[in-house]
């Protein structure tokens, strides 16, 4: 089996994206299944590798075709634009948020060019965005723009666990206002067509409920009678494998024990504390509707730890993973729609 390229952005230069990289690709493994291509500056990941006082080697590159990817050896496409001596190890600053974006850039010209295969993403900082003037949020919301996609989809997987949300980055008061039918209806389909996308097939989703057990019939909570339920039994009229409400108490262990394929969360923390509590540092995300796969890390910059060198390396090496596991069977032309 070929092995896919897997470009790495290396994120905020002044957080622990740079010493997690370098930390994972210590891992023979990780070389096994892909060919992983960092796309950052050398100066700062060598940084990187005396702070791990670690032993290895950076091969700079200008494509990707021109890698080595061997296990001791970090291939790296140096955008040479982090001055080392300005830069403040563990501070928002906008030379991190203007670095880091510009790494995302190349990543995205390479994946769009087809030099790489998938892009697994360390961590930005919204706050150094904010400072260099870079008017994005996040990480998606950047993915998004560079492509011209909207509404991409976050999924997070887990020990085989796949979470969907419904809602992400908006208070809990507006996410139960985006309660709707319709856009309940919008996202079984599109997260249905996103798991076709990623290669699973058969199994059923479930949504989770709102309320506690699911609002006991409207005894208390009525979201689960006008909205929830109706939306699903509409979708299971179209054909859809979809079940619920199901109380968020007990679906995603449902989900863990293998009943469902996916979780539909409603809400930004419902999913993410299940996922989290879980197994906080194997939890990836995974954006999909994009014109190429993308994984992710799902914690920050750690600006706390950065530059001692602690951080661990196990939420890294699992994104990289996952992106070899999917870009194999990545299906482009499901996409339309989701």
């Amino acid at each position: 089996m070929q092995r896919p390229v897997i470009g790495i952005p290396m994120g905020d230069p002044a957080g622990i994206g740079p010493e997690i990289i370098v930390k994972s690709l210590l891992d023979k493994k990780l070389y096994e299944v892909c060919k992983p291509l960092v796309i950052g500056n050398y100066e700062v990941l060598a940084q990187a590798v005396r702070i791990c006082g670690l032993d290895m080697k950076l091969n700079t590159i200008g494509k990707a075709e021109a890698g080595t990817y061997k296990a001791g050896t970090i291939d790296v496409i140096d955008l040479g634009n982090v001055d080392i001596k300005s830069l403040e190890i563990g501070k928002v600053q906008a030379l991190g948020g203007s670095a880091a974006f510009e790494y995302i850039q190349k990543a995205v010209e390479l994946a769009s060019g087809k030099e790489v295969a998938a892009i697994a993403t360390t961590p930005i900082n919204k706050e150094s965005l904010k400072a260099a003037k870079i008017d994005f949020i996040g990480h998606t919301e950047i993915l998004a723009g560079l492509t011209n996609t909207n509404d991409p989809l976050t999924m997070f997987e887990v020990r085989g666990m796949r979470v969907f949300f419904l809602t992400r980055h908006v208070s809990l008061r507006n996410a139960c206002d985006l309660i709707t039918k319709p856009r309940l209806l919008d996202y079984i389909r599109r997260c249905t067509e996103a798991l076709k996308r990623l290669g699973v097939e058969g199994g059923t989703m479930a949504v989770a409920g709102l309320n506690p057990h699911s609002g006991e019939h409207g005894l208390f909570g009525d979201e689960e009678v006008k909205e929830i339920e109706p939306a699903v039994i509409e979708a299971q009229k179209k054909g859809y494998r979809v079940v619920g409400p199901i109380g968020a108490d007990s679906v995603f262990h449902m989900a863990l024990q293998g009943k469902f394929n996916s979780v539909l969360s409603l809400y930004h923390d419902q999913g993410h504390i299940a996922t989290k509590t879980l197994d906080f540092e194997r939890t990836i995300a995974i954006t999909i509707g994009l014109p190429f796969l993308r994984t992710s890390v799902d914690h920050g910059t750690a600006f706390d730890i950065a530059g001692t060198g602690l951080a661990s390396p196990v939420s890294m090496t699992e994104a990289i993973l996952l992106a070899a596991k999917y870009s194999q069977g990545y299906n482009l032309s499901s996409s339309e729609g989701i």
